[in-house]
């Protein structure tokens, strides 16, 4: 086995892109230059028919309209993902949706040899890992979604598909201490939220087969609400490392939250967006701050952990920003750390983790 450098990026989604865009134009000599990539594909490819196409109107900025039918990526995009050098995607998510729109996405990546983890014709192609082999050492990506429409979305035994995680939620009353009364009118309650049990045993017995299987387990979970992470997140972030994982990855949100380290690996709760253009209602999405996280391994130990900071420019073309930029997204995920326990240093451009 020899060393790796892997790379992890956040939420990939190619919406309203054309290829002569090159949205990758500014980043892809960066991270082609690693030995392994790893993303969340949060988009499908596919050309709906004409006859059933609709123009929707979308602004960006004043002045600026953009017109576009349907609401998937275009099949052409796919490309970008083998130029920019993907090795690997995850697209368990909640934008990989509709039957006919996942089957095309899941044609494109096999004609360009990317493998997918997450969503399939069926719930047992679904819940397959991503595995790639680099230098002797075999990766396995492994995603799973908590975010997901309830209707026609979920993988079954003869329906495509995203594989899934189930978790409870429960409202309770604040409790005295906290110099609010739990019987006054509109106290908003206490949110709990806990995993299912048998979805838990179900995924900590599929890590564990992929463990067999592989050097390296990346456990990747689209999963979150806002800023604050969610009990049964952590919970399912532990029990994946104890099953076998090296690495949990957490994408959603897009915007990056804390990093924790649980028995000297990293659970990564947020990625924030790598790249996403147009999101959910044909809205033009906010240009929110994204991760590259760079991985060192020492065949298969992480030697070291940096990330660099990445926004669209132009909106249509990811950029690195520089630290002195995005000091005060830096100052924020200081503090979203601290919560875990983490610490990381500025060295020029990089967010250096203490491991």
């Amino acid at each position: 086995m020899k060393n790796n450098k892997v790379i992890l990026l956040g939420d990939i989604n190619l919406m309203g892109i054309k290829p002569s865009e090159k949205p990758f134009a500014h980043v892809s000599n960066f991270v082609g230059k690693a030995d392994a990539v790893f993303a969340n594909l949060e988009c499908c490819f596919y050309d709906p028919p004409k006859d059933v196409g609709r123009q929707i109107d979308v602004r960006y900025e004043p002045g600026e309209r953009l017109q576009r039918e349907g609401l998937e990526a275009r099949t052409d995009m796919a490309p970008a993902l083998a130029e920019l050098g993907v090795s690997a995607v995850g697209n368990a998510n909640n934008v990989n949706y509709g039957h006919e729109p996942i089957k095309s996405s899941l044609r494109e990546l096999d004609a360009l040899g990317i493998p997918h983890s997450g969503a399939g014709l069926n719930i047992k192609q679904a819940e397959e890992p991503a595995i790639v082999t680099r230098n002797g050492v075999r990766f396995g990506l492994f995603q799973r979604t908590a975010v997901y429409w309830p209707v026609e979305h979920k993988a079954l035994l003869n329906s495509a598909g995203v594989a899934t995680i189930k978790a409870h939620t429960s409202y309770r009353p604040l409790s005295d201490g906290d110099h609010r009364s739990a019987n006054r009118p509109g106290v908003p309650p206490e949110v709990i939220t806990w995993m299912d049990p048998n979805s838990l045993d179900r995924i900590v017995k599929q890590i564990k087969k992929v463990k067999r299987q592989c050097d390296v387990v990346i456990a990747s979970y689209h999963w979150g609400l806002g800023e604050k992470i969610l009990s049964y997140q952590t919970e399912l972030a532990h029990a994946s490392i104890d099953a076998g994982a090296d690495i949990v990855m957490g994408t959603g949100p897009h915007y990056p939250l804390p990093l924790e380290m649980y028995k000297k690996k990293p659970i990564f709760y947020g990625m924030g967006s790598f790249f996403f253009y147009i999101g959910h209602g044909s809205k033009l999405q906010p240009n929110e701050l994204g991760i590259i996280a760079c991985l060192d391994f020492d065949k298969k130990k992480i030697k070291k952990l940096a990330l660099r900071l990445v926004r669209r420019r132009n909106g249509k073309q990811t950029i690195f920003r520089s630290a002195k930029q995005e000091k005060k997204e830096i100052e924020r995920l200081h503090r979203l750390c601290e919560q875990f326990g983490t610490s990381f240093k500025v060295k020029g451009d990089e967010l250096v983790f203490d491991l």
